[in-house]
């Protein structure tokens, strides 16, 4: 017996026949003695709808609180076509909004932060036998406003209600049946993870792994909460999501998952002085048009000059080149450049921290692949360098193999 949350995004909700398939799911987990309370987002499609609409009746600029109003009703329409399902089924349900629930957040429209849950109506529920069913990416703030969470909402609102009532697991059900080494798409001998840590998929989901939202797993690492990853269609253990024990260290893999992400531009700034706050100069600006800088390389000349690169998202860099050289009289540049088709591609793994050399092993198998590194990032768990994305797919498939990731 297990005291379980339970997250299903919209796919897994996405149709009538789809929330009874969840329904049964959670209909035998009930059967087999586990306390449940199910978070779901809303059906596949439903919040797109709604910001389209939103934008139709309003084109500049959309009221931010109107809005958390209007896409609050999207997980407001699953949780009770679930509790109907689930009661069809003679499973005792019952359905909370965000507000219902008191998830209570800052006042941050849009983007709102989780403060407090009162879990006293939840756990009342669960003394009494009923499965509850909490709407997620949504809460309140202390003048009763609706707010929403932001993008992966949903997988923030399981994390912390499983935090908050010290449930044994925060079970995520999606499309796919767990983390992979990496994409299946790109290499398809890619494997699934039994088991992952904390800092690792932190790593991946900020690279570019797209299976866990980078909140819900920072939520997870804070508060020690298991997550497991599964699929809603395909029965599986999934990949579980925890802290690293002793005993797993030994044995860890020195690179559990390739992760890469093809929206990378370089911006390069040749000839500048090479004197304190240059750096600032460059980018201190760029920081003010709200556009976020990766990954930084400075090379000092020899004639008092300094080259800066970095990159920046592709769909910022044309904002950003056509400012530099818009400002480049206050800079003094020799040339401004760059090229917004690149890729950044990196290997993760807690292993890395206690075996040298695996540096030199992923750079050797990129030279021996014919691939040019242009800049190089590492931390004590991953490496990460950017190359031309047309290598990418090359890239990953030469790692993989060098890392012996396949199944």
């Amino acid at each position: 017996m297990a005291f379980l949350v339970k997250k299903y995004g919209g796919t897994s909700v996405g149709s009538v026949e789809r929330i009874r398939h969840v329904a049964q799911s959670i209909k035998q987990a009930k059967e087999s003695g586990d306390d449940v309370v199910v978070v779901v987002s809303a059906m596949s499609g439903e919040t797109n709808r709604l910001v389209a609409m939103a934008r139709e009746v309003m084109p500049a600029v959309v009221d931010v609180r109107e809005l958390d109003v209007l896409l609050s009703t999207g997980e407001q329409v699953t949780i009770a076509l679930l509790s109907m399902a689930l009661k069809e089924l003679g499973v005792d349900a019952r359905s909370y909004t965000g507000a219902q629930v008191r998830m209570l957040t800052d006042s941050s429209h849009s983007k709102a932060r989780i403060l407090d849950i009162d879990t006293d109506r939840i756990m009342g529920d669960i003394n009494e036998g009923r499965v509850v069913v909490v709407a997620g990416f949504q809460g309140v703030d202390e003048d009763g406003n609706i707010t929403t969470l932001g993008r992966g909402g949903s997988d923030t609102s399981a994390v912390a209600l499983a935090a908050a009532l010290k449930c044994d697991e925060c079970q995520i059900f999606t499309d796919v049946d767990g983390v992979y080494t990496t994409d299946p798409r790109v290499e398809s001998r890619a494997r699934r993870l039994e088991r992952i840590t904390f800092e690792e998929m932190l790593e991946m989901a900020s690279l570019g792994s797209k299976v866990l939202q980078i909140r819900a797993v920072e939520f997870a690492g804070k508060y020690n909460v298991p997550l497991r990853v599964l699929s809603s269609f395909k029965p599986g253990e999934g990949t579980l999501i925890t802290y690293d024990d002793e005993e797993n260290n030994m044995e860890q893999a020195l690179v559990s998952g390739i992760a890469f992400n093809r929206d990378e531009a370089q911006i390069t700034v040749t000839g500048v002085a090479d004197q304190p706050g240059t750096a600032y100069a460059i980018l201190g600006p760029i920081s003010e048009l709200n556009v976020e800088v990766d990954m930084i390389i400075q090379n000092i000349g020899e004639d008092d000059t300094t080259d800066f690169t970095f990159t920046v998202h592709r769909d910022e860099y044309q904002r950003v080149i056509d400012y530099l050289k818009a400002n480049n009289e206050k800079l003094g540049a020799k040339s401004i450049t760059g090229d917004d088709r690149m890729a950044k591609l990196s290997i993760v793994g807690v292993g890395m921290r206690s075996h040298a050399g695996i540096a030199s092993r992923m750079f050797k198998s990129l030279a021996d692949a014919g691939i040019n590194m242009r800049l190089i990032s590492t931390s004590e768990i991953k490496i990460s360098v950017v190359i031309d994305e047309k290598y990418l797919e090359l890239g990953v498939r030469a790692l993989h193999e060098e890392f012996e990731l396949a199944e």
